[in-house]
């Protein structure tokens, strides 16, 4: 399900669709969720009758006119449900993808120590399952036995396995996934119609979807600009008369349509809907548009340290050898402590080794005996076939290692170790014969780039915060060097929690990236959560966003898009407003140029007749919606520049624009219409 953004954004199946959908949407029931487009709807409906009585009489226009009004706005209501068909086709194409994912399978159910093969539609919350190699994984649910090389190519569109395991937190399971390898036990973690797959289908189809509080305000916003052009409308009327101007329904209404906010009234929905697709095709599931559109006006993001800032593993950077000790030899002892070390800290030192041109051929380990590394120990090594015995390990244990075998802790040794922890890395004594004999020193390896995505979100106005069980000095030293605004230290689930209740108490939306249970609490407390897919249920149930591709970075991705999401609304509302200050001075001039003469000096597109400017109007104001439908699809894009001058740019390119387009586009089509009128 992995979502390409170049794809086309009209594909033929979804336009056939949406044509259809633009018809059946005129429902009055439907229409009245939208007060603007609805409002054109009954004046669309007003004009059946008058042009029926135009065909007998003359005197509220020609039928031509009238007829050729009431098509106008027809278009104007099918283009504005297009704009929103369209939206709704591509999330309904991705649930159609999804369903094929959700295609009955069999389980193999445990029942009383016996497997039983049932439908999955048959499976209940807390039964369960065994899957092994080849299996399609029926139901979600948490793996309580076992571990197994899993892929989601059907969820996230990663061809890369995955490894899930009983007891942690990579222990989540997603029906319609397959087991490679192994043999796992699962249990069921959700009922019938409400697994993971199920609510993407809903979400991506609209069905859940509601109105976030931005859009209702706009659209609350939108419908008293409509109200106060119907009093402007309205007190036409007695103006008309005064001055003897004859204007018909048809032209009251034509009037009314091209000055009420229809463009942004006919895309406010596709926008909404957009966002959340796009939201999708970074394969992030959002439970709501509030959580996108919440992401656009973020303060404060908190990200965990391991494998989002730094890679996740600490790796060996330099050897420090004693001052009696030759390096290589010192080079080699850290080989052979390590040639059996599974760890990545181990593979890390194997290959710095390599890099110093120390090869493990060149060595003889034949009848030598491993220590494995252990929570007791802290250490590990090797026990040559000579007696020699060399180990690796934490400062201390290895200090008392030395020591308790009458050797001396070299000062220059712990003077290394300050220097080292300092900085921000794990220093890793080496003993040979219980004596130091020197220090390796590993670090956490932050991620390319990462300081340009953090600097990004700065210009954003988003503070970044790094969460770690580090102490406070390495902390300190990992937060300066990847350029985040604050940490927290040796962070336990209620500092978190605190954290983000005090941001948010300073009136500050806050996002926070968690996968583990004891994440929830914090996922749940915080203005967006976001759970990563392959986390455990309850992380995403607390969270309103899934990460399918489980990368925490995703975060500075979910912003862009929020921020893109009310950048777009923004940008149109002020192209519609201008749009209709614009067909104000369009219309108004011409209606009353006859009676009025003086008007004809802001008649300064010198359109041919008011019948000709009315359905000028009229016709820019029907087809500015499909023009500007890949526009409120694909969002206005994204710069991380200061709210002023984002307000500048969007006053001078849309606003501008906005005020412009309708006198050459209005212009454009009289020349082609005057003819007629």
């Amino acid at each position: 399900m992995k979502h390409n953004n170049s794809v086309s954004l009209f594909q033929k199946e979804q336009v056939q669709e949406s044509i259809r959908q633009s018809f059946v949407k005129l429902d009055p029931r439907l229409m009245v969720k939208n007060p603007i487009m609805f409002t054109v709807e009954v004046c669309t409906a007003i004009m059946i009758p008058v042009t029926l009585y135009s065909v007998f009489n003359s005197q509220q226009g020609s039928f031509s006119y009238n007829a050729g009004v009431f098509v106008i706005l027809l278009f104007t209501l099918l283009f504005a449900n297009f704009a929103e068909a369209i939206a709704e086709a591509r999330g309904k194409a991705q649930a159609d993808s999804l369903r094929k994912t959700r295609e009955e399978t069999p389980a193999r159910l445990l029942v009383n120590g016996k497997i039983k093969t049932v439908s999955s539609s048959q499976l209940k919350k807390d039964d369960e399952f065994v899957c092994e190699a080849g299996d399609v994984i029926p139901a979600d649910g948490e793996i309580v036995e076992g571990l197994a090389s899993i892929d989601e190519s059907a969820i996230t569109g990663e061809s890369a396995p995955v490894i899930r395991e009983a007891g942690g937190d990579k222990s989540s399971v997603t029906g319609g996934t397959k087991v490679l390898s192994d043999r796992i036990c699962v249990r069921v973690t959700t009922q019938p119609g409400e697994s993971f797959l199920d609510k993407m289908i809903a979400l991506v189809e609209g069905a859940s979807r509601q109105k976030t509080p931005n859009e209702i305000a706009l659209t609350i916003l939108l419908a008293v600009f409509t109200l106060v052009f119907i009093i402007v409308c309205i007190t036409l009327k007695p103006f008309a008369d005064y001055t003897c101007t004859a204007i018909t329904i048809a032209s009251f209404i034509s009037l009314f349509v091209c000055l009420i906010p229809t463009t942004i009234g006919g895309l406010l929905s596709a926008i909404g809907i957009a966002g959340m697709d796009r939201a999708l095709r970074a394969n992030v599931i959002t439970k709501s548009g509030k959580a996108v559109e919440t992401a656009g006006d973020l303060d404060t993001l908190l990200l965990d340290k391991t494998g989002t800032i730094t890679f996740g593993n600490r790796k060996a950077t330099a050897f420090y050898p004693v001052e009696s000790i030759d390096k290589n030899k010192f080079i080699e002892y850290c080989l052979l402590s390590s040639v059996s070390d599974d760890t990545p800290e181990g593979k890390s030192i194997v290959e710095l080794a390599r890099q110093n041109g120390l090869k493990i051929h060149r060595l003889h380990t034949e009848g030598s005996q491993m220590v494995k590394f252990t929570a007791e120990t802290k250490s590990s090594g090797i026990k040559l076939k000579d007696g020699t015995e060399i180990k690796k390990g934490a400062y201390d244990t290895m200090r008392k290692l030395s020591e308790d075998a009458g050797n001396l802790f070299p000062e220059y040794i712990m003077s290394l170790v300050e220097k080292i922890t300092s900085n921000g890395g794990t220093p890793l004594v080496v003993c040979v014969n219980k004596k130091v004999v020197g220090v390796i020193e590993l670090q956490d390896v932050i991620k390319p780039g990462i300081q340009e995505r953090f600097q990004r979100l700065r210009k954003m106005g988003v503070k970044t915060v790094m969460v770690t069980g580090d102490n406070p000095l390495t902390a300190k030293y990992i937060a300066d060097k990847a350029g985040v605004d604050d940490f927290i230290a040796e962070a336990k689930p209620e500092d978190k929690m605190n954290y983000i209740r005090r941001e948010q108490a300073e009136g500050k939306l806050v996002a926070m990236m968690g996968d583990g249970t004891n994440d929830a609490p914090a996922l749940a407390q915080a203005d967006i959560g976001v759970a990563m897919n392959s986390g455990t249920q309850a992380a995403k149930e607390a969270g309103n966003m899934v990460d399918l591709d489980n990368d925490p970075t995703k975060l500075i991705e979910i912003v862009e898009i929020g921020k893109q999401l009310l950048m777009t609304r923004g940008t149109l509302t002020t192209f519609s407003i201008a749009n209709d200050v614009a067909k104000y001075f369009a219309i108004v001039p011409a209606l009353f140029m006859v009676s009025i003469p003086e008007l004809a000096a802001l008649n300064i597109m010198g359109l041919h007749s008011p019948e000709s400017a009315i359905l000028s109007a009229v016709i820019f104001n029907a087809i500015i919606i499909p023009i500007l439908i890949p526009l409120a699809l694909r969002g206005v894009e994204y710069k991380p520049i200061g709210a002023s001058a984002l307000l500048r740019r969007n006053l001078f390119i849309y606003g501008l624009g906005g005020i412009i387009a309708p006198f050459v586009g209005i212009k454009l089509i009289d020349l082609l219409i005057g003819v007629f009128f």
